[in-house]
């Protein structure tokens, strides 16, 4: 068994891109040269000395010369090989990596992500950080676009005492691109139950907002962040205007249409009516031009998963990311979610998503739109139905089709499964745009 991922290790570090290859070409060069200088002074002691019978045997005289340059290079190659592989062991004890896995696995990983697209995220709260969870093992080249409308639970105490921007969703996507995630994640979500000033509070949300303190803006707080939890990729707000998000609701009743104005995020899903609109105060705030930036330079933008109304829509109503998704000339995708939102998209369709995001941003905006594929019949006290296509999806768009449930909460999509089908679909689409 050991011998047999020996040979693979030793298979793997001669991949291509691996960056190792080159290093060792140079390696065995050197040797060779030192066994050249060596093989110049033995020749001409080999001449000048003169050596006792035994030294005919010892030096393999008996064979023909090619035959002993044969011999000594397998022996030589043979030591270079058990030096590589002992030396895999002892990195590895030193480094302690996690699973048994061999540092020619890791760096394997690394390589490939390296060469990875640049993919931009676009939205928040729960639906973006499973997303990133899925794309980290593709591409070390993430940039995730979060909204800073968020005004409830902790952020929101946070958001009113400190004056920093809420720092949920950022929390959740810092956990989910940090190395050590499961632990991350733990330690992040972390909520204490007491305390004068604590209680409510969650670790990772505190943890931004003394980096806050320590930095003295909040965008370079992410920054910093990121590098000490030594995350696969960037994070960005889409602006860094202190905005709130309104909504319109309607109801009809007694033949008569009733519209309700309610302000703030965490409220808007309270309210059971069905929302008609949602829109930023102050209205069309300046982006963040790091945001801008990636999106223009991305090779893939990604739009969803996530709630419609309250986390994908205010980073689109902040004018200038919009325009710029318009501009880019990436592949460009709208992640359906797989089952509807109490309070937000109740009864809602795949066309009723779609009308919704050109309802707020207008038409063209993405190209394409993955959907799930696999049917799932919620149990009869679930608050929620699977979003389907029910007519069909405007002509402007082309429909992808996945299996994305997951299966412990097929309310949610699988990180993996939506990874996956996400560059799939990438890569078939690559060869057309080139």
């Amino acid at each position: 068994m050991r011998w047999g991922r020996s040979v693979s290790d030793l298979y793997k570090w001669m991949l291509p891109g691996m960056r190792v290859k080159r290093w060792l070409l140079l390696l065995l060069a050197g040797v060779a040269a030192i066994g050249l200088g060596l093989a110049y002074i033995l020749r001409d002691i080999y001449q000048t000395w003169t050596f006792p019978p035994m030294a005919y045997y010892v030096t393999l005289q008996f064979l023909s010369r090619p035959v002993r340059a044969a011999l000594f290079g397998i022996a030589g190659l043979s030591a270079i090989a058990v030096a590589i592989f002992q030396l895999n062991r002892s990195l590895l004890d030193a480094l302690h990596l996690p699973n048994g896995e061999s540092i020619v696995d890791v760096l394997y990983r690394q390589r490939q992500r390296e060469r990875g697209p640049k993919v931009v995220a676009i939205g928040g709260g729960t639906g973006l950080s499973t997303l990133l969870r899925g794309v980290k093992h593709y591409t070390a080249h993430i940039t995730a676009i979060v909204t800073v409308a968020d005004d409830g639970g902790s952020s929101g105490r946070l958001r009113r005492e400190l004056g920093v921007l809420p720092p949920g969703d950022f929390r959740n996507c810092l956990a989910a691109l940090a190395n050590d995630e499961a632990l991350i994640t733990k330690l992040f979500q972390y909520r204490f139950a007491a305390g004068a000033g604590l209680d409510g509070h969650s670790f990772g949300n505190l943890f931004i907002a003394a980096m806050v303190g320590i930095t003295g803006n909040f965008e370079r707080a992410i920054i910093e962040s990121g590098k000490v939890l030594a995350i696969q990729g960037q994070i960005m707000p889409s602006t860094l205007e202190n905005v709130t998000l309104y909504a319109d609701l309607r109801m009809a009743q007694n033949d008569q249409v009733l519209v309700r104005r309610v302000e703030g995020e965490s409220v808007i899903p309270e309210q059971g009516w069905p929302i008609e609109r949602v829109y930023l105060k102050p209205e069309e705030p300046p982006a963040y031009p790091g945001a801008v930036r990636a999106i223009l330079d991305a090779d893939m933008i990604v739009i969803g998963p996530g709630s419609l109304y309250t986390s994908i829509l205010p980073n689109l109503l902040v004018p200038d990311i919009a325009r710029a998704i318009r501009a880019s000339r990436a592949f460009k995708v709208y992640v359906c979610n797989v089952a509807t939102q109490p309070g937000e998209t109740d009864g809602f369709s795949v066309e009723d998503h779609l009308r919704a995001l050109e309802q707020h941003v207008g038409p063209g905006l993405v190209d394409y739109v993955l959907v799930n594929s696999q049917p799932v019949t919620p149990p009869a006290e679930a608050n929620y139905q699977m979003v389907t296509v029910r007519e069909a999806v405007p002509p402007q768009y082309l429909l992808l089709r996945a299996e994305l449930v997951d299966a412990e909460r097929p309310w949610r999509h699988d990180s993996h499964k939506l990874a996956r089908a996400l560059f799939e679909a990438f890569n078939k689409r690559k060869p057309q745009g080139a």
